[in-house]
């Protein structure tokens, strides 16, 4: 697989197996490529219409043997369509106060993304990252990345999402949050949020990652729709 860039094709290698986050007893692999070069950001947005998704420098997409459960999903924001329940989420937290920053670290928000992953994912390959290295996964990146901050009243810090900005959307790199207020239901709140965002300035979509059919740390997206999944005839209407 390659595709031109600019004066030279793109290299795509595939990574070794590792057991997989999301489904028991099977093994993971990505074929991933270097987002190098002046022209990054415009190969991403063509890789990211074919379901890859970035992490520092690089972007990367399943390539499992045997296995096709990864799809990746986005949101239809012209015709979103919250439901009851949704709206609920959205009136509860209508008092904090949100802010889209430049994508850089802080050690305010090190503590919640520790916090956050000590109560939700404590057995995760992100347990025990250094504040250095956490900056580093939000500074790092060829393309037009922002976090999002959400705030208490107080001036609390209880949210972030790390998110990318292409032409056709906004795609959610990663999101942590206080887990101390669960009917808040921040994790929905916040992808509710981008969907509004997008809705605002006129993009398309939202792209929410990979979903995985029996991975309970995947459901919450089946909430958002419409939604379409990508598979081998393209983009396709869940």
């Amino acid at each position: 697989m390659s595709i031109q860039n600019r004066t030279r094709p793109l290299a795509f290698l595939v990574t070794t197996e590792l057991p997989c986050p999301y489904l028991a007893d099977r093994m993971e692999r990505k074929v991933v490529t270097e987002l190098s070069g002046p022209h990054g950001a415009e190969i991403y947005e063509t890789l990211s219409r074919a379901g890859f998704r970035r992490s520092h420098g690089i972007a990367y997409r399943p390539a499992c043997r045997g296995c096709s459960a990864c799809l990746p999903v986005r949101v239809v924001n012209a015709e979103f369509d919250p439901g009851r329940s949704l709206r609920r989420i959205e009136r509860f937290n209508a008092d904090l106060k949100s802010a889209v920053r430049p994508a850089r670290g802080s050690e305010e928000q090190y503590r919640l993304f520790t916090r956050y992953l000590e109560n939700r994912h404590n057995d995760g390959e992100m347990v025990g990252m250094s504040l250095q290295e956490y900056c580093a996964m939000v500074e790092t990146s060829p393309l037009d990345t922002r976090l999002v901050e959400f705030r208490k009243p107080d001036d609390s810090l209880v949210a972030c999402c790390l998110t990318d900005w292409t032409r056709d959307g906004i795609s959610a790199v990663y999101s942590f949050f206080d887990t101390s207020e669960p009917r808040r239901s921040l994790g929905s709140y916040m992808v509710l949020w981008l969907i509004r965002e997008a809705q605002r300035v006129g993009l398309p979509y939202v792209y929410l990652g990979y979903w995985v059919e029996g991975s309970r740390k995947m459901s919450y997206k089946a909430r958002f729709r419409p939604i379409e999944l990508y598979g081998p005839e393209g983009w396709q209407r869940a």
